[in-house]
């Protein structure tokens, strides 16, 4: 645990910076918000962050992106600005007594800002120990989180807590930050360096500013100058010196949509070998397995339906499973899942059906529900009739009663149009012997 907190209350001072020897990447860390790099939408003129610091006052919130985007750097900054006490967390190490140990310090200190870097990564009751300060404003608390805080933080804590989404780095936001490195960090300034390519340094980086500037200090501390002792930094040189092949793939970029647009078209059109090539480009290019698996969970739905209602469940299966286990085991999984929902029999119609009904409402508003399915929760409501005429469904043959269930101008429409595949063939047989011509089924 890392805890600034004197004894008696004072304002927040940025801890010393880092000495000379310490990796680029923490010798680069801005120590004024002014020096940020990225995140306008939060910190510019007119971002959300910057209106909370001009009325002086922070609500707790949680920073969520993915790695080296400098979530941790503007929890500090932004206790620095408001020169509030500071304590910070890591939930890798820390336990309950920590937090526990904190919160008491911060009852002696009020408007303490409490940063928990990878919150995610805290129990239920960790998260349980934090809610009463966090609502009665013993700390304003600042959790950085690479995981979706809708499925890594309890819903008790969340609501108690803004989300603002950091972006990933721009590829001119990753250029500002080597320019700057060059141009100011005392050892860099030491030698000649000549940019001369700089497609392997951003690509190889994943838009991580930690893992960019790093990466930087380690090319130019290994490459031996030309006889004019310049150090010349090329895609080549960057590639040998991090031992890695350059994958053509932008996870924050273009092809990073279009391979993913690729990736679904392939298993929408039923070819397995085109779409495991572009889950090979995206796993060769460090795309996140959760982001993959996803995109599946939506085709399931989408394109497969119930012309096979196990895709879903598959598609489920394996999103739980590659959050569970990640790389590089999940590549396994995600294999299986993929050739399972693209050699499966297809199906939009459940997807057209509620696109259907959407437009409806959007075009027409909303009608009133008929009267005997209504709520009736009160006595006056039943006294109106609501609900009396409803025919429980279970007392009718087959578990089954005719009656109106659309708005009376709705009465008859058809949203749904079964797909021509057995499985939804079956469904309209069913419909049919139900409703008759009502629907034209």
């Amino acid at each position: 645990m890392t805890s600034l907190f004197p004894d008696e209350p004072a304002a927040f001072t940025p801890p010393p910076g880092p000495g000379p020897d310490a990796p680029l990447a923490e010798r680069q860390r801005p120590r004024r918000l002014a020096d940020y790099a990225g995140q306008q939408h939060l910190v510019g003129e007119k971002g959300v962050l910057r209106r909370y610091l001009n009325s002086g006052r922070l609500p707790s919130l949680i920073l969520w992106g993915p790695p080296g985007v400098g979530k941790t750097t503007l929890a500090h900054l932004l206790a620095s600005e408001l020169k509030q006490p500071f304590s910070a967390l890591s939930a890798i190490n820390a336990g309950v007594k920590d937090v526990r140990d904190v919160i008491d310090k911060a009852k002696r200190q009020r408007g303490t800002v409490l940063f928990i870097d990878e919150i995610h990564r805290f129990s239920k009751a960790q998260q349980d120990a934090l809610l009463g300060a966090v609502e009665q404003g013993t700390v304003t608390l600042i959790g950085a989180t690479t995981e979706n805080p809708s499925f890594e933080v309890i819903p008790a804590l969340l609501s108690r807590c803004q989300v603002y989404v950091l972006e990933p780095l721009s590829a001119e936001t990753l250029r500002e930050l080597v320019a700057k490195a060059l141009r100011e960090d005392e050892a860099l300034k030491q030698k000649k360096v000549k940019l001369a390519e700089d497609h392997a340094l951003l690509a190889l980086s994943g838009g991580d500013a930690r893992k960019l500037l790093n990466l930087l200090e380690i090319v130019v501390q290994s490459t031996p100058p030309d006889k004019k002792g310049v150090v010349t930094i090329t895609d080549a040189v960057v590639q040998e010196v991090a031992q890695r092949p350059l994958a053509k793939y932008d996870k924050g970029g273009e092809m990073h949509y279009d391979v993913i647009s690729a990736f679904i078209k392939s298993m929408r059109g039923s070819d397995p070998n085109a779409a495991l090539y572009y889950l090979a480009v995206m796993l060769e290019g460090g795309e996140d397995v959760k982001f993959i698996a996803r995109r599946m969970l939506i085709l399931a739905s989408e394109d497969i339906g119930n012309a096979n209602p196990n895709a879903l469940m598959l598609a489920t299966s394996c999103f739980q499973a590659c959050t569970v286990i990640g790389l590089p085991e999940s590549d396994l999984i995600l294999a299986q899942t993929v050739v399972y929902l693209a050699t499966s029999v297809k199906s939009n119609a459940s997807y057209m059906a509620i696109r259907a009904a959407q437009a409806e409402v959007k075009a027409n508003g909303v009608y009133p529900v008929p009267v005997p399915l209504r709520n009736a929760p009160t006595r006056l409501m039943k006294q109106l009739g609501y609900g009396k005429e409803y025919a429980y469904s279970h007392n009718g043959e087959g578990n089954f009663e005719e009656q109106e269930f659309l708005p009376d101008a709705l009465s008859g429409t058809r949203f749904y149009e079964p797909g021509l595949n057995p499985s939804e063939q079956k469904i309209q047989e069913r419909l049919r012997s139900w409703w008759g011509e009502k629907y034209g089924y």
